[in-house]
């Protein structure tokens, strides 16, 4: 018969030792299998905020509407509703006789104008023309926001 190699203490701990190595090798790997976290999400860089346009100054509010209006009266379907957005467009001014120049050339800083009007006459010079060739290049605003004079250039 065979002896067997398991009588001697050291071979059984040997081969208890190896068998243990093995049984915690192998819980090992499951274990960092299983308790590995997951990769955390990118955290995205948010953009920094554009800068928030800068609000329109007075002037640059009151020339929007101006060429509004000069539009509606030169597009008007009747008299009267010329007549109504010509009012309107009046309450914007200093008074009925404002100055409005219109630059016909410009040379060398030098300007030449057409012959001067005023606004009620330049309005309603809209309605019956049907035609806004000028476009504003210039307004003077007094401190209460009305409008005391006019520049216009031709288109």
């Amino acid at each position: 018969m065979k002896k067997s190699s398991f009588k001697s203490p050291l071979s059984r701990l040997v081969t208890l030792v190896l068998f243990g190595l093995l049984a915690m090798g192998a819980c090992k790997s499951k274990k960092k299998v299983v308790e590995a976290a997951p990769e955390p999400a990118p955290v995205e860089e948010q953009a920094p905020a554009p800068a928030p346009d800068p609000e329109p100054t007075a002037e640059e509010v009151a020339v929007g509407k101006l060429e509004g209006y000069f539009s509606t009266i030169a597009s008007a379907s009747s008299v009267q509703s010329a007549n109504s957005s010509i009012q309107e467009a009046l309450s914007m001014f200093s008074n009925q006789n404002t100055p409005v120049l219109i630059v016909i050339h410009e040379e060398n800083g030098i300007k030449d104008y057409d012959e001067p009007t005023n606004i009620a006459k330049y309005l309603n010079y809209l309605k019956d023309t049907k035609k806004n060739l000028n476009f504003i290049s210039d307004v003077r605003l007094d401190g209460s926001g009305k409008i005391t004079e006019l520049e216009l250039r031709r288109r």
